[in-house]
């Protein structure tokens, strides 16, 4: 079966473009007026993915990297030089690590709690918006499903109103139907797939995040103790 769609709209793309198939059958499945909220929920939930990206790829950085400049910097000027770097530094790890520097006079269970709070908000920051993008993949769909069942229901008081079963009669109802469905699932599959890959990449930061905290209060337990924070980089010969 997805052979012969992917052939049918190979076929078409070939003879009319494309574009083309899909703006006549959009019209051709608009006649009970459902095409248009697909595509509505379709455009947001785009908006939101794009957004959402942008917000994501803004706050990933090379994290091994800045832990490593982190505790050079608490080596070489202590835990002022490493709140400085940290504050010219985008992304959640970095918030959440000046947090801590900014506890750490308190001691070391304030520090933890800083950081342990301040991620959760980084957290919620990185999160935000991907709930109306959910909501957008399940009204996607349901909106098609309701095109079909109006789409059925106007098939259906054809063959009432004309008293007999003719092809010509349902075709135009059940087509409609087909469509509609069709539209709000590739809308839904389409968003499905934005909201996972947000996800995934909304998972790594978190889980690097935690990884580096954890890694920031040794470093911040080492400097304490007087001990060298940063690893020893092997002299090169």
């Amino acid at each position: 079966m997805i052979t012969s769609i992917t052939l049918f709209f190979l076929q078409a793309g070939a003879d009319q473009g494309f574009f083309n198939i899909i703006v006549e059958k959009f019209n051709e499945g608009n006649e009970g007026g459902f095409m248009w909220p697909v595509l509505v929920a379709l455009i947001l939930g785009l908006a939101i993915f794009l957004e959402r990206i942008i917000t994501l790829n803004l706050a990933d950085i090379d994290t091994r990297k800045f832990v490593v400049d982190v505790q050079e910097a608490l080596d070489e000027g202590g835990v002022p030089a490493a709140r400085q770097l940290c504050a010219e530094t985008r992304g959640p790890v970095a918030s959440v690590f000046q947090a801590g520097l900014m506890r750490v006079d308190e001691g070391i269970e304030a520090a933890e709690k800083a950081i342990s709070a301040y991620g959760s908000i980084e957290m919620s920051f990185l999160e935000r918006g991907l709930v109306w993008l959910s909501l957008f993949i399940a009204i996607a769909p349901l909106l098609g499903f309701l095109g079909t069942v109006v789409g059925m229901i106007q098939a259906f008081d054809a063959i009432e109103q004309a008293g007999d079963i003719s092809p010509t009669l349902v075709a135009g109802g059940i087509k409609v139907a087909l469509l509609t469905t069709a539209g709000g699932l590739l809308a839904g599959i389409i968003l499905q797939i934005g909201y996972n890959y947000c996800v995934s990449k909304i998972d790594r930061i978190i889980s690097e995040m935690e990884e580096s905290s954890i890694t920031l209060i040794d470093s911040i337990v080492m400097l304490k103790d007087g001990k060298q924070v940063a690893p020893e980089t092997p002299n090169e010969e």
